[in-house]
């Protein structure tokens, strides 16, 4: 099967498809902007340069997209039918850095959330997934 798209409108979407302030990124930090959390963003000292660092929780959120990090079972997780073998090495890489990049902040300490973009779409759903990740870190005892 082919693309519906040509090769030079292809490279226009994907050359617009940006890693950071995304629309579920800003989805997450508005969430947590209004729940009174207070935060930085993609701190480069830390692996993987999570999207959101709460350092006085000693906590990282990464938001993920479900098509580039690969979110098992979900819709949104479509493989495309053209370069396969480009495609699955991709994905491959992108699963190993984003394992390897969790590893390493666990290993420092650091509490790790992944949020999925599909996840972004249920605010109320966010909402509790967030507040009891960081209650949790609150009651830690990490300071």
């Amino acid at each position: 099967m082919s693309d519906v798209l040509s090769p030079e409108q292809r490279h226009r979407n994907m050359s617009r498809i940006r890693g950071r302030d995304t629309g579920p990124e800003r989805t997450v930090r508005s969430l947590l902007h209004r729940m009174g959390y207070r935060f930085r963003l993609h701190r480069r000292d830390l692996p993987g340069r999570p999207d959101i660092v709460l350092p006085r929780l000693r906590s990282v959120i990464f938001v993920h997209g479900c098509f580039w990090h690969r979110h098992k079972g979900c819709r949104y997780a479509t493989t495309p039918k053209t370069r396969a073998i480009f495609w699955q090495k991709k994905f491959k890489e992108n699963v190993e850095r984003d394992w390897r990049n969790v590893t390493a902040l666990y290993k420092d300490g650091w509490r790790v959330l992944c949020v999925w973009e599909c996840e972004t779409r249920d605010l109320k759903g966010l909402e509790q997934q967030l507040s009891s990740f960081l209650e949790y870190a609150e009651n830690d005892g990490i300071k």
